[in-house]
């Protein structure tokens, strides 16, 4: 444990900032994993779970939860994977 002042401030923030990463994650994994299933089902659905789960790997990719170019290159795998599904 730290015995420093501004150490244990930035303790705090970080246990804050990981609390409210750890949401924004969840969301975005769940988003993508309905979005996979909906795909793989061909349900009439799978373009809109498609939209939100892009949606929230963009936001991901925004606030710094997820790196930029990780956040577009899983959304580009989700739309390849899509377009494949509606091409067969």
């Amino acid at each position: 444990m730290a015995n420093i002042a501004s150490q244990k401030k930035r303790n705090r923030q970080n246990e804050t900032r990981r609390v409210r990463n750890k949401t924004v994650r969840s969301e975005y994994k769940t988003r993508l994993k309905s979005a996979r299933a909906a795909i793989e089902s061909g349900s009439e659905e799978a373009a809109e779970s498609v939209r939100l789960a892009q949606k929230r790997l963009d936001k991901a990719g925004a606030k710094g939860v997820l790196h930029k170019n990780a956040a577009a290159r899983r959304v580009s795998r989700l739309m390849k994977k899509q377009s494949a599904a509606k091409a067969s």
